[in-house]
C-alpha cells in the first residue's frame, strides 16, 4: 500500500496536505495522530470511500483513483462500532455477510462455522448477539469482515471500549492474520496497541505526516535509556546526585518531592551495577532503582505535543 503527495480539502479546512505512506505487505502498519489530524480521511481515501483532491495511491497494487472496484474485492474494514444485527445470532450474523459476499448458501453456513471457532465464539454462535460481551461483539465484527480473506483489512480504533482480556484476544486475532498473509492499517488511540501490533507507525499530524519508523526508533527520538532512583532520605539527594553523575558521565535530574534522581545511560547493566554498588558503599539507602526506557506515549507527545497540549487547554 502506498501513498504519495495526497491532498484533500473540505472547502477551506486542509485534512491532508502532502501526506505519503508506505505499508510493507503482510505487516501491521500503525497510523497515530491527534483528533482532527487527518488519519480518518487518509483510511477513508485508501479504501475508497472518499476521492482526493491530488497525489496518488496504490492499494494491493491498484490505483484507487482508477480502479476502486478492484480493491474493494480484495479489501476489508472494521470500523470503531461493531456492525453487527443484535437480533440475529453470531451464526446468522456471518451467514449473512456471506450471502451478501454472494457465497452459497452451504459455502456461507460453513465459512461462519468456521470463523465462529477461530474467533473463539462456537460456544455463543446461536446465541443473539445482544447478548454478547463487547469484546464478543468486536471479535464477531472482525470475523464478519473476514469471511473473505482479505488482502489489506483497514482497523479503525478496534479495541475501543474493551476490557484488557477482551482486547488481547482480539490483537491474537490479527497477529494470526498477518501471519497469513494479510497486511492491516491500524488507527488507534491506544498507544500500548500501536506498540504490541505494529511493526511501523506514521505519526500524523496536521495532514501530513511528521515522523516514521519503528516504535523503537519513534521512542528513540526523545532521547537514551534512563537509570532511576528513588533514595529514603531527602538529605542524600545531593550526594547520590554526585554517585550517578560520576559513573554515567550525566548531570542527573532531581526531584526533591519524591526524592528521585535520574540520568540517561547508554552501558545499561554497567551503569545500574556501577550506580547500585557505589550507594551501597556510600550507605545510602535506596527505596527503588532501576532502568527505564522512553514509552511510545512519551514520543507521541514529544512528536504532536504542542497541539495535543492545546486540544486538554481547550
Amino acid at each position: 500500500m502506498v501513498a504519495e503527495g495526497l491532498r484533500k480539502r473540505y472547502g477551506a479546512t486542509t485534512a491532508l496536505d502532502g501526506f505519503d505512506l508506505s505499508v510493507p505487505a503482510g505487516t501491521v502498519y500503525g497510523l497515530l495522530g491527534p483528533n482532527g489530524a487527518g488519519k480518518t480521511t487518509a483510511v477513508r481515501i485508501l479504501s475508497t470511500l472518499l476521492r482526493f483532491d491530488g497525489g496518488r495511491a496504490l492499494v494491493a497494487g491498484y490505483d484507487v483513483a482508477r480502479q476502486p472496484e478492484r480493491i474493494r474485492d480484495l479489501i476489508a474494514m472494521t470500523g470503531q462500532y461493531a456492525a453487527v444485527d443484535e437480533i440475529l445470532s453470531g451464526r446468522q450474523n456471518l451467514v449473512l455477510f456471506g450471502r451478501l459476499y454472494h457465497l452459497r448458501p452451504r459455502a456461507a453456513r460453513q465459512r461462519a462455522d468456521e470463523l465462529l471457532d477461530r474467533f473463539g465464539l462456537a460456544d455463543a454462535a446461536d446465541k443473539s448477539a445482544r447478548e454478547y460481551s463487547g469484546g464478543m461483539r468486536r471479535r464477531l465484527d472482525l470475523a464478519a469482515s473476514l469471511i473473505r480473506t482479505p488482502q489489506v483489512l483497514f482497523l479503525d480504533e478496534p479495541t475501543a471500549g474493551l476490557d484488557p482480556r477482551s482486547r488481547n484476544q482480539l490483537w491474537d486475532a490479527v497477529r494470526e492474520l498477518v501471519a497469513g498473509g494479510t497486511t492491516v492499517l491500524l488507527t488507534t488511540q491506544y498507544l500500548e496497541e500501536a506498540d504490541q501490533l505494529a511493526g511501523r507507525i506514521s505519526v500524523v499530524d496536521a495532514g501530513h505526516v511528521v515522523a516514521e519508523g519503528t516504535p523503537d526508533e519513534l521512542k528513540s527520538r526523545i532521547g537514551a535509556d534512563r537509570l532511576e532512583v528513588v533514595v529514603h532520605d531527602a538529605a542524600d539527594l545531593g550526594a547520590a546526585a554526585g554517585i550517578i553523575r560520576e559513573i554515567c558521565l550525566a548531570t542527573p535530574a532531581v526531584d526533591i518531592d519524591v526524592r528521585r534522581l535520574g540520568a540517561p545511560v547508554t552501558d545499561r547493566v554497567a551503569a545500574l551495577a556501577g550506580v547500585m554498588r557505589a550507594l551501597q558503599d556510600a550507605g545510602i539507602g535506596v527505596e527503588d532503582i532501576g532502568l527505564r526506557r522512553p514509552t511510545l506515549d512519551e514520543a507521541f507527545l514529544h512528536l504532536t505535543g504542542d497541539r495535543v497540549r492545546e486540544e486538554v487547554a481547550a
